[in-house]
């Protein structure tokens, strides 16, 4: 079975040295989905407007297969206000 690799990038780069062993590249995509979730909801406190931060999914020879680039933008009604609108 392959295995692939979710490597983060949160402004420092924090490689996934074990990866997983999925069937097919469709799994690992599925796979990255819901680490994302996670990543979120961990995170979900002390994340920030414009703050950025990705996901990229690698194969056994290093090779990038898809990404997942998340950013985290206000809409304009949002201009200078704080906390609650």
């Amino acid at each position: 079975m392959p295995c692939f690799f979710f490597h983060v990038h949160d402004g420092v780069s924090i490689p996934d040295k074990e990866g997983v062993e999925l069937p097919c590249w469709a799994d690992a995509q599925r796979e990255a989905i819901r680490l994302a979730g996670n990543v979120i909801s961990d995170s979900a406190m002390t994340l920030k407007l414009g703050e950025d931060w990705g996901m990229t999914v690698t194969n056994e020879e290093g090779l990038t297969l898809f990404r997942l680039d998340f950013h985290i933008a206000s809409a304009p009604v949002l201009s200078g206000r704080s906390g609650r609108y």
